[in-house]
């Protein structure tokens, strides 16, 4: 894989991160009902960690030479709490294959601290979306 074709790919990921920091500080503001609180709070600790990993790979770009995007992925609108874990959930899914397929690259590649690194975002996105599942368990719709 060429380093060009990796920074694009990483650029993707990071307008994929900026994209999941906006939805859930946007669905945080938007939780309602009963459960609001616990909602809200559940959406600013995930809007955290996938800062962190927005700035992982904006400093990863950097290092490759590449320059980071600015721009966000699209933000799914959801007009209920059950809407936004929904689609929080496809958002994590789809974040946990990404990073499976991109750490697979960068060993391609030659860079095992990347694809370690990687790895452990795989870990963290799988995490939010197993934590989505069970809150959804029992979700009345």
């Amino acid at each position: 894989m060429k380093k060009s074709t990796l920074i694009d790919k990483l650029n993707t990921d990071l307008a994929g991160e900026l994209s999941a920091i906006i939805q859930y500080t946007t669905y945080a503001a938007k939780a309602t009902g009963p459960y609001r609180p616990q909602l809200s709070q559940f959406f600013l600790t995930e809007a955290a960690d996938e800062q962190l990993h927005a700035q992982f790979l904006a400093n990863k770009i950097v290092a490759l030479g590449g320059e980071p995007t600015t721009e966000a992925g699209p933000v799914p609108s959801a007009a209920s709490n059950h809407e936004m874990l929904e689609a929080v959930l496809a958002a994590e899914q789809a974040a946990t294959a990404a990073y499976t397929e991109r750490a697979k690259e960068a060993e391609a590649y030659g860079d095992k601290g990347l694809a370690v690194e990687l790895e452990d975002m795989v870990r963290d996105e799988s995490g939010h979306a197993e934590e989505t599942e069970r809150i959804l368990r029992d979700w009345p719709l």
